[in-house]
């Protein structure tokens, strides 16, 4: 990923996809906002306990530096589910002043409508962009442990290719900072939700314990079920930044143990 430092705040973005022309995204960071703590400070989540007032003026911070406008961010109410909607151009804006009227219990979301910033948050889940530059078509992707063994990245892609007619060859995706395996660890009941998800641990629990718990590789986990369905590994870049290792520059629940805010990433096709 580049990193680049705006004034007092910093932002990072995927190399594959800042290489392409008619497409806009961000991964944001928590510096440069207003937020006190333990949301300090650049939190862009309203359902988290933050003043809305603040939430809102840090979405304001964020859209400028970014140049998006903020009326086409439009959020969804993650509920950690395999769910991928279609926004269209009536769903523009949803959830960018208030988190009632953001897209109801969905954990990703596509759209071919150009302006349109499609913004997931997160606070070690991890984010995933896509883009269709041939067919010209964006989705970002709230993936968990329970939306990655649910297979949300690869549900996603069989949209695009359902609804868009999009070719897994042209698909460029971008895997973005979450808790790495460094650091989640989990206990055997999920180990057992991986093993039935995947087929097996081997690459996607790092280290098995006397204790029965592991360390889950989210990233290993949404990269491979994408490339499951076509996607060529030349086209994912996966960040591998550990966001409980860089706590300081990211939100992480399991870093500051529940309550903290959330970053966002998001992708729009240009006008």
């Amino acid at each position: 990923m580049l990193e680049e430092c705006h004034n007092l705040s910093s932002l990072f973005r995927f190399q594959n996809l800042s290489n392409q022309g008619g497409v806009n995204h961000f991964v944001s960071t928590r510096i440069g906002g207003l937020s006190l703590p333990p949301y300090e400070s650049l939190n862009l989540g309203f359902h988290v306990g933050d003043v809305h007032e603040t939430v809102l003026k840090n979405r304001e911070r964020l859209s400028a530096t970014i140049q998006m406008p903020l009326p086409g961010f439009t959020f969804a109410k993650q509920i950690h589910s395999n769910t991928v909607t279609v926004v269209t151009a009536q769903m523009r804006g949803r959830g960018t002043v208030d988190y009632d009227t953001a897209v109801e219990a969905t954990d990703a979301m596509v759209t071919s409508v150009p302006g349109l910033c499609l913004t997931v948050l997160t606070a070690d889940c991890v984010p995933v962009l896509l883009f269709d530059p041939r067919n010209r078509v964006v989705a970002a992707v709230h993936a968990g442990w329970r939306g990655s063994v649910k297979l949300i990245a690869r549900n996603t892609v069989e949209i695009l290719i359902q609804e868009f007619n999009c070719k897994p060859r042209d698909l460029l995706v971008g895997i973005g900072p979450s808790i790495g395996p460094c650091h989640y660890e989990i206990g055997h009941d999920v180990i057992a939700q991986v093993k039935d998800a995947f087929g097996g641990t081997d690459g996607y629990i790092n280290v098995e314990l006397s204790s029965g718990k592991g360390y889950f590789n989210l990233w290993e986990a949404n990269r491979r079920q994408i490339m499951d369905v076509g996607i060529p590994p030349q086209n994912i870049e996966v960040a591998r930044i550990c966001t409980y290792c860089d706590a300081h520059r990211f939100f992480s629940v399991r870093h500051q143990k529940g309550t903290t805010g959330r970053f966002g990433a998001g992708i729009m096709l240009s006008t």
